[in-house]
Parts: structure tokens; C-alpha cells; sequence
């Protein structure tokens, strides 16, 4: 059978006409070049090429040998071109999860831009989900990289997955308004004891429930929680109601929204974890290639 070799020398004898000049073209001595045209030829079965001392004419058998022969060659370069991308993770496939909070820091649509101009031929889908679900689908091999809140609670499962830390993110009081606290530059959780909070379900967004847990037994008391709300954005509404406070990222400053203010915490340890997580014997190069283009990105953005 005829390999890809002998078509690029048929296809440079074609074109020229010449066996001296295609020889040039590729490099080579002449005669090597017309054997690998004759074993072609008795591969084939038929003559390709009617040459003599004076000239080299193409047969019918050779006009369309020739248009299949740049088929090919084109097809095999386009093969090449399409597997160095997969391998260098500029093409493929990347599921991408975040949580709510996420698309208000930064950190999301910077890495998005970017990555979609590095690696455009990736089909990228992204989805919204919590961050234990989020764990749990990464085990399952049902995404491959999460935007999370925290760590895992297992040992057996950080040993499975890979965070990367992109920010630890200053967290912050949202207070009605019309809350005495409101103007203030800053305060600590322990002026706000006796208030009433609202916060999302503990089984939906874990590390901001427990980290409103923590703060609050830290500055000795236990929070009143009040009501709840599934996504943290409608925590504001409850907070604009004057139903409580919220403890919210301060990436949430972007939602303006009337009659709340934001005010920073000066509490030891507020902060929220933001990092990527995937799985540790992942070696997709389309995973490597997001990886970089989030250090890439925080790097930048300065987070």
C-alpha cells in the first residue's frame, strides 16, 4: 500500500513536471525519486505519469490520482494540526461548574475571556451548583474543574482532588439601611450580638453558614438566624426588607441594590475560601491549559 512519502512526490512530479525540478523541490536525488514513482505506480496498478527523455505528462489514470493524492495530504495535515491541539489543550472538551457567589468575584469572567481566547476550540459547558455537589460530580467524573468555597470535608477526597487557591475573599456585613451600623467603616461581628441574620440552608452553601457560625461564637454568641434564602443574591432582599443581616463576599458590593450598605468585618479569619478543585490524576491538556490560564489570570488581576 502507498504511503504518505510517495504521494508528496508524485504530487511535487506532478506539479513540476520535471523530475529533476520536483527533486529539487524535495530534497533529494533523482533516482530514488522515480523509484518510489514506479513502486507506486505498480502499487496502483495503472501509469500515472507518460514521461520520456523531453517531457513528463500526467495520464487520465494521474489527473484524478493527483486531486485524491492533495486530498489526502490535506486531510493528513489537517489531522496533525487538529491532534498537536488536543495535545497542547487548545481543542476538546471542559465542564466547568461555579457557585452563585462566584460570578460576582473577578476570578470568573477574567479566566473565561482569557481562556476562550487561548483555547477557543474548546467546547467549554458551564453550569451553576453548590460546592459539595460540586465535589461530589468531580468524583463522579461528571465535571472537570469547579470554581468552590471550600475544601472537602473528607480526608479521602482532598486526597482525590486538587484545589488551587485563587483569593481568600474579604467578607462583608450587608445591613438595611436604615440599621444604626449602616455608615460605619468598618465593625467588628460582636456589635451586631443581639441582631437578627438571615443566611442561605446550610445544606446548600455550607462554608458561608459555618463561617457566620464560627465568627459569631468567636465574638461569644450565637447567631439568630432568622430567615432563609436559597441563592445569596436574595439574601439582599431579605436584607432591604430590614429582616436581617447578611454575611456575604465582598465581591457581592457589585449587586447595588436600595437599601442595603456594606460594611467590612474586622473579625480575624473573615474571609471565603475561593479556589479551583479538580481531580489530582486529571492530566487532560485541556484541563492543564485552564489551570494555567487561571494562575494566569489571578496572577494578573492581582487576586
Amino acid at each position: 500500500m502507498f504511503d504518505f512519502r510517495q504521494l508528496r512526490y508524485f504530487v511535487a512530479v506532478a506539479e513540476e513536471l520535471s523530475f529533476t525540478r520536483a527533486a529539487l523541490r524535495l530534497h533529494l536525488s533523482q533516482p530514488p525519486l522515480s523509484q518510489q514513482i514506479q513502486s507506486l505506480e505498480r502499487d496502483l496498478g495503472v501509469r500515472l505519469l507518460d514521461r520520456n527523455k523531453r517531457r513528463v505528462r500526467l495520464t487520465e489514470p494521474g489527473r484524478v490520482f493527483l486531486d485524491q493524492a492533495r486530498q489526502i495530504l490535506a486531510k493528513a495535515d489537517e489531522a496533525r494540526s487538529l491532534v498537536a491541539a488536543a495535545a497542547a489543550g487548545y481543542s476538546g472538551h471542559l465542564r466547568l461548574a461555579y457557585t452563585v457567589s462566584v460570578s460576582f468575584h473577578p476570578a470568573l469572567p477574567r479566566t473565561l475571556l482569557r481562556y476562550g481566547q487561548i483555547a477557543p476550540n474548546v467546547a467549554l459547558k458551564l453550569m451553576e451548583m453548590y460546592t459539595e455537589p460540586q465535589f461530589a460530580a468531580l468524583l463522579a467524573d461528571e465535571i472537570d474543574a469547579g470554581f468552590v468555597r471550600s475544601e472537602p470535608v473528607h480526608t479521602q477526597d482532598m486526597r482525590r482532588l486538587r484545589l488551587r487557591v485563587i483569593d481568600r475573599e474579604t467578607l462583608l456585613l450587608a445591613i438595611p439601611a436604615g440599621h444604626p451600623l449602616a455608615g460605619r467603616s468598618s465593625l467588628r461581628l460582636a456589635e451586631v450580638a443581639g441582631d437578627a441574620f438571615v443566611s442561605q440552608p446550610r445544606e446548600l452553601a455550607a462554608a458561608l453558614y459555618d463561617r457566620l457560625v464560627t465568627l459569631a461564637n468567636n465574638a461569644g454568641f450565637q447567631p439568630s438566624i432568622v430567615q432563609q434564602a436559597q441563592q445569596i443574591n436574595g439574601l439582599l432582599a431579605l436584607v432591604a426588607a430590614g429582616l436581617g443581616l447578611a454575611l456575604v463576599p465582598a465581591s457581592m458590593r457589585a449587586v447595588r441594590l436600595a437599601g442595603v450598605c456594606y460594611v467590612p468585618l474586622e473579625d480575624p479569619d473573615a474571609f471565603l475560601l475561593l479556589a479551583v478543585a479538580c481531580r489530582a490524576d486529571d492530566q487532560s491538556p485541556a484541563l492543564q491549559q485552564f489551570l494555567a490560564t487561571v494562575t494566569g489570570t489571578s496572577v494578573a488581576a492581582g487576586l
